[in-house]
């Protein structure tokens, strides 16, 4: 196992109060102003610590304009976007082939790169390797990359990225849920997770997955923008994209309306509404039939299969009578989808337990023969406590003492 990786914290400056004046002669077009109106709505979304601007995140047109807003010419937009995606630069310092002049304004009018330290890294025998994030506020989030070699000598990097730091809906099998929630994310805090994977592999990322820390589709807007990025900037596929959700009312139909080609992976774990319920508390709140109702429309709106996530515990939901019941749950609401049967990972303080192969396998027999398409996804990163659902370590059992005690409590639902 390779050792930790520990990287000092970058010291904290607020912002200057100095504006973004435009020279005199350049007119205010209409994606300067989409360009203001998205800082704004930045910054008014930005806790008290983690007030400066992110330049992470930004398109290549809006990187272009600020270059314009700040007196330089557009072409220094271009230069940003190069060193934020292709260089990767970590800090405007770092800037060294843009002129002095618009660094010192960048910094000025208050912006940042929007990159994290590493505060601690651990790799599996697998390859899998789990990274901490040291965020603006002092919190910590996780994001873990996947690396994968498949029968053809071809590669593929799987990120794993936390949407939220921590989960305010508690499953109870989860380790995420247990460990609390303090705020949404950011975009940038979203996209700089693939990039830090990136670097700690020296591969390209090809494959990324909202199933970290946290509920997607309560920072639906940050996801999408940060979905946006990662398929304009950095060139990933949508189809590459998984977003997963445990199901919240509404928000199935919102990103539906996007009409994106990424999968939906919807975490079921029941195929009734009563176990549901002791398995996921937030499934009170939303019958399953409504969301089998919204997982169909969705379906039928983008085309793109519904991936249905089921998480077996021993004794619990895992018999061939449960099995069966998923089976006719699926069948009601047509074609377009798959499970994927996930083994409990066991997690120190749960009474959950893994089931035995056999019982697997027959669960997976069970579905296969009402023409179910089923897979069990491979456990990856045991030794490491970073398979999905262990998204917790002593860093987040003992909370840095520094930590701002302000959060995030309140969704962050409305699409940009």
């Amino acid at each position: 196992m390779r050792e930790a990786i520990s990287i000092p914290h970058l010291t904290h400056r607020p912002p200057r109060s100095v504006g973004m004046a435009a020279p005199q002669h350049v007119r205010a077009a209409p994606l300067a102003r989409a360009l203001r109106t998205r800082v704004a709505a930045s910054v008014s979304a930005t806790s008290p610590v983690t007030s400066r601007r992110a330049l992470l995140g930004l398109s290549e047109p809006e990187l272009r304009q600020l270059a314009v807003d700040l007196g330089q010419q557009s072409y220094r937009g271009k230069q940003l976007h190069d060193l934020l995606y292709k260089s990767k630069a970590k800090q405007i310092q770092e800037f060294s082939y843009v002129p002095k002049v618009f660094r010192e304004a960048l910094v000025g009018a208050g912006w940042s790169v929007g990159r994290s330290p590493v505060h601690h890294a651990v790799t599996a025998s697998d390859g899998t390797t789990k990274i901490l994030l040291k965020l603006e506020d002092n919190r910590l989030i996780e994001t873990v990359g996947i690396p994968v070699n498949d029968d053809k000598s071809s590669s593929r990097l799987t990120a794993c990225v936390s949407s939220q730091v921590g989960c305010p809906l508690r499953c109870s099998f989860c380790a995420t849920g247990k460990g609390g929630f303090a705020r949404n994310l950011h975009a940038h805090e979203i996209v700089e997770q693939v990039l830090v994977i990136e670097e700690m592999f020296k591969h390209r990322v090809t494959n990324v997955v909202f199933m970290g820390m946290g509920e997607p589709m309560l920072n639906l807007k940050s996801v999408l923008e940060a979905h946006r990025c990662l398929n304009k900037e950095l060139k990933i596929g949508q189809r590459m994209i998984t977003i997963s959700t445990v199901g919240v009312p509404n928000t199935i139909k919102m990103l539906a309306s996007h009409k994106l080609q990424s999968t939906l992976a919807v975490s079921l774990h029941a195929p009734n509404q009563k176990l549901r319920e002791t398995i996921v508390p937030s499934a009170k709140s939303y019958p399953l039939g409504a969301l089998m109702d919204d997982c169909k429309n969705y379906f039928l709106e983008t085309g793109r299969r519904v991936s249905f996530e089921y998480t077996l515990l021993a004794g619990i939901n895992d018999a061939k009578e449960h099995a069966e019941e998923l089976a006719e749950l699926l069948h009601t609401c047509g074609g377009g989808y798959h499970v994927n049967l996930i083994p409990y990972n066991p997690i120190q303080g749960s009474e959950y337990k893994r089931p035995y192969r056999k019982v697997i396998q027959a669960f997976v027999d069970a579905l296969e023969a009402q023409k179910i398409t089923t897979s069990v996804r491979q456990t990856r990163g045991l030794d490491a406590n970073a398979a999905c659902g262990q998204l917790r370590n002593e860093f987040q059992k003992n909370p840095l003492l520094e930590s701002s005690p302000s959060s995030e409590s309140e969704p962050n639902l409305v699409p940009a």
